[in-house]
């Protein structure tokens, strides 16, 4: 299941809940995190409340994918995350336990850097398009979003 918030905006606390809720069998779930404050506070917090309120186990794995900034000290989560959804998914489907699941995609995910590229810039409703990339042009280096 995915969980989404509004453009650039991580989604509730309450709708992570419900997500793991509705979606958590008695093995438990695994939630895979995009490296960015929001979803980290949110996600992290709904987590705990899984657990404390309702005995289910989740397990987090935050991805860090970004290549574009060398040496940044907490790389975004790009294009990786599908990857590793892909892979821990393979996993679930095999039967396998969540906490192996979680630890083998956390393996895989150390192996795993990419760099976003967009063709445009984010658009969002209401506002102005940004003329950024106006053209042929490409820019490399950008997050979800397209933004820089």
């Amino acid at each position: 299941a995915a969980v989404c918030g509004d453009i650039f905006a991580s989604p509730s606390t309450d709708a992570v809940l419900a997500a793991i809720r509705t979606v958590a069998g008695e093995k438990g779930c695994l939630l895979i995190i995009k490296n960015y404050t929001g979803d980290r506070l949110n996600f992290g917090i709904a987590a705990e409340q899984a657990w404390a309120r309702y005995g289910v186990e989740v397990r987090t794995l935050f991805v860090r994918d970004d290549a574009a900034l060398p040496g940044a000290p907490q790389p975004r989560g790009v294009a990786g995350t599908v990857l590793v959804e892909k892979f821990a998914g393979h996993l679930a489907r095999a039967g396998r336990p969540l906490a192996e699941v979680a630890e083998r995609s956390a393996a895989f995910l150390a192996g795993v850097a990419t760099v976003g590229a967009s063709l445009t810039t984010c658009t969002i409703p209401g506002a102005p398009r940004d003329p950024r990339l106006d053209g042929p042009w490409a820019e490399l280096g950008l997050g979800i979003h397209g933004e820089p």
